[in-house]
C-alpha cells in the first residue's frame, strides 16, 4: 500500500497578488509621509538660518568688541 499525500508547496498566485497589492500600498503610504517630513525639515532649516543671520545682524552693534575678536 503506497499512499500519496499531496502537500501544499508554496502559495498561489492569488495569495502572491495580494500580498505584493499590500507591500506597495504600504510603500506609498510610507513615502508620502516621508516626503511631508522633508518638505517641513527643508522648510524649517531656511528659517532658522535666516534666524541666525538676522540674530547676528541685532547683536553685532550689541556685541561689537566680541564680534571683531570673533567670539
Amino acid at each position: 500500500m503506497s499512499r500519496i499525500y499531496k502537500t501544499k508547496r508554496g502559495f498561489t498566485l492569488v495569495e502572491m497578488v495580494i500580498v505584493i497589492a499590500i507591500v506597495v500600498i504600504l510603500a506609498a503610504v510610507v513615502g508620502i509621509s516621508i516626503h511631508g517630513y522633508i518638505t517641513k525639515g527643508k522648510d524649517s532649516s531656511s528659517s532658522i538660518s535666516s534666524e541666525r543671520v538676522q540674530f547676528q545682524a541685532d547683536n553685532a552693534k550689541k556685541n561689537s568688541a566680541f564680534v571683531s575678536f570673533g567670539f
